[in-house]
């Protein structure tokens, strides 16, 4: 998955790296929460002997149904429709806590979705002004803007997406929606965009920061990354690990924060010579933050702002 403009066939990123990061036993279990198209899925099969077993998730019911088509028939594949914060749920159910070797998130929108024009995602190609990761529900990103607040809207675009213009582009949304309503259209969300802003970044499109945060506050996608991160301790096996490949810099602070606070002791007086359990650390970092290397991102450009960090359970 990528947050950059898609501009070739889907290429997992991070590929070999993920792999390593996880350290892949033959019969380990393992999720991939972020199915997409199934490149790092595929990997970590082969990977896998018969004892082995991988979940498969996805809240994009195109990607559950890619999934099923493709390894539904695999005895070690299990297929789950719905977002990854769901995990914990799922586990209670059927395996009980503590059970997993290793999971692997791709975050950002796949490839697949920007290429398909009614999904929305993409500025190069007109569509409905959708942007939902599941189409089945939630709201719009054409319905949120007809009704969010102009100060709402101000701050989503200055914290989800960067943008300095921040304060320009909603009012020019808040002024076309007064005016003649707004457009169902990703091209028209575009040139509203682009004619608000008075300064273009160089080789950079001056939609795609109001794209990026749009797509983030109608999918709730930090949301659901910070659910996540807050019982995947509790997933994992000790000696179990967890691989995030982030696009953006506000999820990136959110998993290197996590990854941080997970493998440090607090402070505790010195009259308390032994740690705790409740206070002792839950995880250790693997290595630092790996960055794709630079053959990578000539042949796949979608990989120059992905980072992966890794993380293991501690016992």
């Amino acid at each position: 998955m990528t947050d950059a403009v898609h501009l070739g066939p889907h290429q997992p990123v991070l590929l070999s790296e993920s792999l390593e990061g996880l350290n892949v036993r033959e019969d380990g279990f393992y999720v991939d929460g972020t199915y997409g198209r199934g490149g790092h899925a595929r990997a970590i099969l082969d990977r896998l002997g018969g004892g082995g077993r991988l979940w498969l998730v996805d809240r994009d019911p195109d990607a559950v149904a890619d999934a099923r088509e493709r390894f539904g028939s695999d005895p070690r594949c299990r297929v789950w429709y719905g977002g990854f914060s769901s995990l914990g749920a799922w586990l209670q159910e059927t395996e009980g806590p503590g059970r997993v070797d290793g999971i692997l998130l791709d975050l950002g929108v796949s490839s697949p979705q920007l290429d398909c024009a009614e999904r929305g995602f993409s500025f190069l190609r007109d569509g409905p002004l959708d942007m939902r990761m599941d189409p089945r529900s939630g709201t719009s990103a054409f319905d949120w803007l007809c009704q969010v607040p102009e100060a709402e809207l101000v701050r989503t675009l200055r914290v989800y997406g960067e943008e300095r213009f921040a304060r320009r582009i909603a009012r020019a949304v808040v002024e076309a929606r007064q005016q003649s309503g707004l457009a169902d259209s990703t091209a028209a969300l575009a040139r509203l965009v682009d004619e608000a802003v008075p300064r273009r970044e160089r080789h950079k499109n001056p939609a795609t920061r109001t794209f990026q945060a749009v797509r983030i506050a109608v999918n709730g996608e930090l949301v659901e990354l910070e659910r996540f991160l807050g019982g995947v301790c509790d997933w994992l096996l000790p000696g179990g690990r967890l691989a995030v490949i982030s696009f953006h810099s506000l999820e990136d602070r959110m998993v290197k924060r996590f990854m941080q606070q997970a493998s440090g002791v607090r402070d505790l007086p010195p009259e308390i010579p032994v740690i705790p359990e409740g206070l002792r650390p839950r995880m250790r970092r693997i290595g630092k933050a790996i960055r794709a290397s630079e053959p990578e991102r000539v042949r796949n450009p979608r990989a120059r702002s992905a980072v992966l960090r890794v993380a293991e359970r501690l016992p």
